[in-house]
């Protein structure tokens, strides 16, 4: 699996340029307008890992093949989505659908774009768009509430389970918290993911900053790692003008720029890494000669659960994972050498994968 993210924002913060940049395509129309964004754009882009790189170049794979990431541009919210102002109700329904949101957020100065409340202010940004989501959610959850009342009232265990997770959301979101401070039990959680409530979702604010200011960031970018500290969530620095010139270059005259801009690696790298910390995502490895490939996993999965992410007959069929880890993969040049020196593990179904395990599956 790879996994699904909105990105969000006022009008004209960067969204689309961002999207156009990352996906290396321009089919999201980026124009100084609001809502020039009418339907989401949805594009995949592959996950960069160098590890993939150098498995693959040491098992003389014919194919290498990354996983996937979805990005969904999702058109501008502005304030009174929540109760249809702008394009709001089609978008709010949009973000129901991603696994997390990627919330952009304008950290530079230009007079020739229109902010449009007239002023550049990230952090007021932020909270208005986490308003909105959080009246989306109370006006969610007080019609759901109303239509159980029966079932509630009729012993259904499942609608006593909904009720119950329902009123905690509720009560969370009118004491002013989005409902992802709500701590759920295991036992709950499949019932709490399927209420889809918009500010359950891990937030990745996105700050997007002027050309000179991609290394070190600004003062804008600064208050907003602070609200993102206080709030226990992520945030990363890109300017999506930079990422825009950089996806229409070939990849060593890339290099080049970015190292002229003082950058290490592409922002899409960052916000990618950022994005699996958010999501406790880890990758693992399947190397041959035909293919090397990198498989998503949620960390703590176990052995037969990562062979279902290949085919689920491998997690019915599940026998052993043979396992080498990613360093003595590469330390001592491949399968075999590795499994001479005895660091080729035969694993059972208690396994938990580890980030960059190489691992071939044994099923029935």
């Amino acid at each position: 699996m790879g996994f699904k993210m909105g990105i969000v924002g006022l009008p004209n913060v960067g969204k689309s340029t961002l999207f156009n940049a990352l996906t290396k395509t321009a089919v999201a129309q980026a124009a100084n307008f609001p809502f020039c964004t009418i339907e989401p754009n949805v594009g995949e882009v592959a996950v960069p890992d160098a590890r993939l790189d150098r498995l693959a170049a040491i098992a003389a794979s014919k194919q290498i093949i990354p996983t996937r990431m979805t990005f969904v541009d999702i058109a501008g919210l502005v304030k009174g989505a929540s109760k249809g102002e702008g394009l709001g109700n089609q978008f709010l329904a949009n973000i129901r659908e991603v696994d997390a949101i990627a919330h952009v957020l304008r950290c530079f100065e230009d007079g020739d774009v229109t902010h449009v409340d007239g002023r550049v202010d990230p952090v007021a940004d932020a909270e208005t768009i986490e308003t909105e989501l959080m009246l989306a959610d109370i006006e969610s959850l007080e019609k759901r509430l109303q239509n159980i009342v029966r079932k509630v009232r009729g012993g259904d265990k499942e609608a006593v389970q909904q009720e119950r997770l329902m009123k905690t959301a509720l009560a969370a979101l009118e004491d002013g918290q989005p409902a992802r401070v709500v701590e759920v039990d295991d036992e709950d959680v499949r019932a709490w993911t399927m209420l889809q409530l918009l500010t359950s979702k891990p937030v990745l604010y996105v700050c997007n900053v002027g050309e000179a200011e991609a290394a070190e960031g600004n003062a804008h970018s600064t208050k907003v790692a602070d609200m993102a500290a206080g709030q226990g969530n992520s945030h990363v620095v890109i300017s999506a003008q930079i990422e825009e010139e950089i996806s229409q270059l070939e990849d060593e005259e890339a290099r080049m720029f970015l190292e002229e801009m003082g950058l290490s690696e592409p922002g899409l790298d960052r916000l990618i890494r950022a994005g699996y910390d958010l999501l406790h995502l880890e990758t693992y490895f399947t190397v041959g000669p035909k293919e090397a490939r990198a498989w998503t996993i949620k960390s703590g999965t176990s052995a037969p659960k990562a062979a279902g992410v290949i085919h689920g007959d491998f997690e019915k069929g599940f026998i052993r994972a043979e396992t080498i880890a990613y360093d003595d993969y590469v330390t001592l040049g491949g399968e075999q050498a590795a499994k001479e020196a005895g660091k080729m593990r035969a694993e059972g179904k208690g396994y938990v994968v580890k980030d960059g395990d190489v691992m071939h599956f044994l099923h029935s």
